[in-house]
């Protein structure tokens, strides 16, 4: 069945040029080049004029490559890298820059994601339904977004309903029985606006117990009596469930975890005068796992609860036409637990209660034309361990005669211990209370270049990244949790983009990291060894050309190397290097009818992004999509 569907998705990747023409139009270079808005400093600028290392990958972007979830389209992005346990379905993270998975804040529609015990965004099961755009900000940002955004932020925005509601509805099918549905609708009417996602997947995967089933639904309404009022709500539920085949020399015929979230996040954005503008976000969200039956062979089946209160509040004040000023508050309310009912001793369920309040200040000058400087600080307060404090430096310079534009920052960041590391840390003397954990804390900086040729069509930038990492949770000899530990990363990251003609488009991305254990207490991993599981060079390209105005077609190609994993006490081990190719077309039929396909691992690289979890083979897809 494999083989047959991979043969017929080639055979249509060859023969759709012939199907015949139609009239949907090409996009232009001018097209291309429009004006990116991006909010790294929770205001909204060109990103040409951003004083911070910005990617933005559009919704086009990901519709012209068939990028069905967030995981695969942050593959792209310089500077971070995507760890998959196995296949889809399995716990997927994310390193930006060698920082840790739960040290990367995860936004949506300006709302923190980052759930579960570990602390950590689970990338597996957030699909591209309903997103407009993606912003990725590296570098230490917890002077405006707080809490594990001292790596960076990936902050996902969905779509603005306007004009006339439209629809969309597609179905695919392919290897591994897979089957996927998506619909999604926007508009406004009168006053009212609205959004809306909805998406199914099934999919078997490719080992015993592997299986994926994904319900997804997103949706934005508003409502603006006026110019300076808009009240809204952002409301997304998932169910995931998910066979846990485990490693290949481990396999766990019969485990299972499924997954359920939900999230309600009423807005109000209100401006009364031109230079005065207020945001208000209160949301609740909550998730909640089964891991039954568990074969690890220790705790048996278990339940997990997380419940998350927030409250943002941020105001602008435009000073002067060249300073403003941005304030705001946060207040945060988190429950997480764990039900562990076969264990022989101790709670049968285990739980944290962490409050965070903050307060931040934020200014930004353009104190001449082509000059952006940022300079803000935030104050922290938790229920557990205190005050933290965080500041943050930037500028971007832009020379219109060169088109040149020069960045750099200078940052501190913050990563709170996870209700994971309280909750089971192991203490040896059970009669005294244990210290409390302190925050993971960073100082990190960068600086770079971007220079832009040939009336933009040729973009080529480079930048150089810093981090000094203190604080960071580990083991001493007596297995005891605490702050031990010390790491630093550097590295560049580089990207080019090159459009020679309108129809064709091409993209390189490349990551050099270097990551080093500087503690010696952490028993972890050996001092001067390197940090598991980041990659030291990755490599992105693809080349994108449209064929007679009507056939679009992508080849992709990600190659990884120097990754090694974890081997407790000891050196880590090397885990080995792959390179993955992708074909993807599709054929506009007409405005409203289209034909898609796709290969994914066109060579049929056996290989594992997480040592013994090995990822999939070569697959085959395709579907149709009806606009209306």
């Amino acid at each position: 069945m494999q083989n047959r569907s991979w043969l017929m998705a080639a055979a249509f990747l060859l023969a759709a040029p012939l199907i015949g023409r139609s009239q949907t139009p090409t996009p232009t270079a001018e097209a291309e080049s429009e004006e990116i808005i991006v909010t790294a400093t929770r205001l909204p600028i060109p990103e040409n004029e951003s004083p911070a290392s910005v990617t933005v990958i559009t919704a086009r972007d990901m519709e012209l490559k068939q990028i069905r979830r967030v995981a695969d389209a942050l593959r792209e992005v310089p500077g971070l890298s995507i760890v998959q346990t196995g296949s889809p379905g399995q716990l997927t993270s994310l390193f930006t820059r060698g920082l840790g998975s739960d040290q990367t804040q995860v936004l949506l529609d300006g709302i923190p994601i980052n759930q579960g015990l570990a602390g950590l965004f689970n990338f597996a099961d957030m699909t591209t339904d309903n997103i407009d755009r993606i912003e990725v900000v590296r570098g230490p940002q917890s002077t405006v977004y707080g809490p594990r955004a001292m790596a960076g932020v990936i902050q996902i925005f969905t779509k603005h309903g306007s004009g006339p509601p439209t629809g969309q509805f597609s179905a695919e099918a392919g290897s591994f029985s897979t089957f996927r549905e998506i619909f999604t609708s926007a508009g406004a009417i009168d006053k009212f606006d609205y959004s809306v996602g909805l998406s199914r997947l099934d999919t078997d995967n490719d080992r015993p117990n592997n299986q994926y089933r994904l319900s997804n639904v997103i949706a934005n309404v508003g409502w603006s009596p006026n110019d300076q009022l808009r009240i809204s709500s952002l409301f997304t539920y998932q169910l995931a469930d998910a066979g846990s085949p485990n490693t290949i020399t481990d396999p766990r015929p019969f485990d299972n975890l499924e997954t359920e979230r939900w999230l309600i996040a009423p807005h109000l954005d209100y401006k009364p005068v031109e230079w005065w503008e207020h945001k208000l976000i209160v949301s609740y969200d909550e998730e909640r796992q089964v891991n039954d039956p568990n074969m690890d062979g220790f705790v048996g089946p278990t339940r997990a609860l997380f419940e998350r209160f927030t409250v943002d509040y941020q105001n602008d004040i435009k000073a002067a036409s060249w300073l403003t000023f941005t304030s705001g508050f946060f207040y945060s309310q988190v429950d997480a637990g764990q039900e562990r009912p076969l264990v022989l001793f101790g709670d049968t369920f285990i739980s944290d209660h962490t409050e965070e309040t903050a307060l931040f200040l934020q200014a930004s000058m353009t104190p001449c034309p082509g000059l952006n400087l940022v300079a803000g600080g935030r104050y922290d307060h938790f229920n557990e361990f205190g005050d933290v404090w965080t500041y943050r430096f930037a500028g971007n310079y832009l020379i219109p005669q060169t088109n040149t534009r020069l960045h750099a920052s200078v940052a501190t960041g913050f990563s709170p211990p996870s209700s994971q590391d309280k909750i089971f840390r192991f203490n040896p003397n059970p009669g005294q209370p244990l210290e409390p954990l302190k925050p993971v804390e960073n100082l990190g900086w960068d600086a770079g270049i971007e220079q832009r040729f040939w009336e933009g069509r040729v973009l080529i930038g480079a930048t150089y990244f810093h981090n000094d990492l203190s604080n960071v949770i580990g083991f001493n000899g007596m297995f005891e949790t605490l702050n031990l530990g010390s790491a630093l990363t550097q590295g560049v990251e580089a990207e080019i983009k090159v459009m020679p003609i309108p129809e064709l488009t091409f993209t390189l991305a490349y990551t050099y990291l270097d990551t080093e254990k500087t503690s010696l207490l952490d028993i972890n991993q050996p001092e001067g060894a390197r940090l598991p599981r980041r990659p030291r060079n990755e490599l992105y390209l693809s080349a994108s050309y449209f064929w007679c105005r009507q056939f679009h077609t992508t080849i992709e190609a990600k190659f990884v190397n120097a990754r090694e994993e974890l081997n407790f006490g000891g050196p880590n081990f090397d885990i080995e290097d792959y390179a993955v190719v992708n074909l993807i077309a599709e054929y506009e039929v007409n405005k409203q009818f289209s034909i898609f396909g796709r290969i994914e691992n066109l060579g049929n690289e056996q290989y594992a992004e997480v040592f013994g979890f090995p990822a999939l083979g070569r697959g085959a897809y395709g579907g149709f999509k009806v606009k209306f």
